[in-house]
C-alpha cells in the first residue's frame, strides 16, 4: 500500500470510530507506530482537527465530516455479495435494510461501476442453503430487536422451547450477543436458570423487550466461548459410528449435540465425537436412528441408551 492510500485509510477509520490507537492503526496497515504518527502529522498539516495522544488514542473533532468515500469496484462486489446473504440468511427487516445501504452505496459509484453491478447482479445468487436458519415466522424482526436489546441492556422475556421440552417456559433474559452457526443463536443471561444459556431462534415462540435495563456485564461472547472451552475440557468424549447413509440424516442437527470432530473409517462408516452437555440428551437423540449406528464410549451412554429403549418398550406394551 502506498502512502497516499495508507493516510486515505487511517481518515476512515478516524471517521468509522469514536477513538482510535495509534497501535490498532499500526496493525491494519501493518507499518511501525512511528510511521502511524507521521502520517497522523500529516492529517493534521492538511487541517483534519485531530484529538488524542500517544499511547490513547486519536480522534476527528465532533461534525468533522468529508463529502462520500468512493467505493472501489471490489468493495462494491463485497457489499453486493453480502446483500445476497443478508437475503438468505436473516430475517426480513435487516434484509431489508441491506438492500436500502447498497441503494446508498449504488448513489456514490462512478457510472461505470454502477453499471457493472448492475450487470453482476443477476449473475450472483445464494440459493437455499440446506442448512439455512429458517426465519421465525411469529416475529420476522427477531433479528433486529434482540440487537437493539443488547445494545440497549434492556431484558427480554421470552417464551421458549427446549430442545427436547413438549412445553414451552417463559424467560427473562439479560442478551449479550448473537451468533450464526446452522441457526441464529442467541446468548443470554437467563434469570430462570441463573447462568448464561444459549437460546436458538426458532424456538422462540414469543418475545418482548421489556422496559426493565440491566447492569452491564464484562461477558461478550468471546468470553462467553472461552467458558464454554473450559467446561468441555471437562466433559467426557462420546463417541459415536455412524453408518454412511445415516450421516447424510444427521448433518444438520449434529451441532446441537456438541459434534466437535468425525473421521471417517477404512469400512466406510464414520466415527463422530461429541462433547454433549447430558448423556441422556445425546442418547435421546440417537435412539430413533437405533440400527444405523453403534456408540462405541463412554459405557455410560451405552447404558442410557439402554435404559430409554427399555422405557419405549414398556410405554409401547401398556399402550397395547
Amino acid at each position: 500500500m502506498n502512502r497516499f492510500d495508507r493516510i486515505t485509510g487511517i481518515l476512515l477509520q478516524l471517521q468509522a470510530r469514536r477513538v482510535v490507537r495509534g497501535q490498532a492503526l499500526a496493525e491494519r496497515f501493518d507499518v511501525s507506530l512511528r510511521t502511524i504518527y507521521r502520517d497522523l502529522r500529516t492529517l493534521e498539516a492538511a487541517g483534519v482537527p485531530l484529538y488524542g495522544e500517544a499511547g490513547v488514542g486519536f480522534s476527528l473533532a465532533e461534525g468533522y465530516s468529508l463529502p462520500p468515500v468512493m467505493f472501489t469496484r471490489d468493495e462494491a462486489v463485497a457489499l453486493l455479495t453480502g446483500e445476497k446473504l443478508a437475503a438468505r440468511l436473516t430475517d426480513e427487516q435487516t434484509a431489508a435494510h441491506s438492500r436500502s445501504a447498497l441503494d446508498k452505496l449504488r448513489a456514490v459509484l462512478r457510472r461505470p461501476d454502477r453499471d457493472y453491478l448492475d450487470a453482476l447482479a443477476p449473475r450472483l445468487e445464494v440459493r437455499r442453503l440446506r442448512t439455512q436458519p429458517a426465519t421465525p415466522v411469529a416475529d420476522s424482526g427477531m433479528h433486529q430487536r434482540l440487537l437493539a436489546a443488547t445494545m440497549a441492556r434492556r431484558v427480554v422475556r421470552l417464551r421458549y422451547r427446549a430442545g427436547l421440552a413438549e412445553a414451552s417456559t417463559t424467560r427473562d433474559v439479560e442478551p449479550i450477543g448473537c451468533y450464526l452457526q446452522q441457526q441464529w443463536h442467541l446468548i443470554a443471561y437467563c434469570q430462570l436458570r441463573q447462568d448464561f444459556r444459549d437460546f436458538r431462534f426458532d424456538r422462540i415462540e414469543q418475545l418482548e423487550v421489556r422496559d426493565e435495563t440491566f447492569a452491564e456485564r464484562p461477558e461478550t461472547l468471546q468470553s462467553y466461548w472461552s467458558a464454554q472451552a473450559v467446561r468441555r475440557q471437562a466433559l467426557e468424549v462420546a463417541r459415536v459410528r455412524f453408518q454412511a447413509a445415516a450421516v447424510r440424516t444427521i448433518q444438520d442437527t449434529k451441532h446441537q449435540y456438541g459434534w466437535v470432530q468425525e473421521e471417517v473409517r477404512p469400512d466406510g462408516t464414520v466415527e463422530m465425537a461429541f462433547l454433549p452437555g447430558g448423556l441422556r440428551y445425546l442418547a435421546a437423540w440417537l435412539l430413533p436412528q437405533a440400527g444405523s449406528f453403534t456408540a462405541v464410549a463412554p459405557p455410560e451412554l451405552q447404558q442410557q441408551l439402554r435404559e430409554l429403549a427399555q422405557a419405549a418398550h414398556d410405554c409401547f406394551c401398556e399402550a397395547t
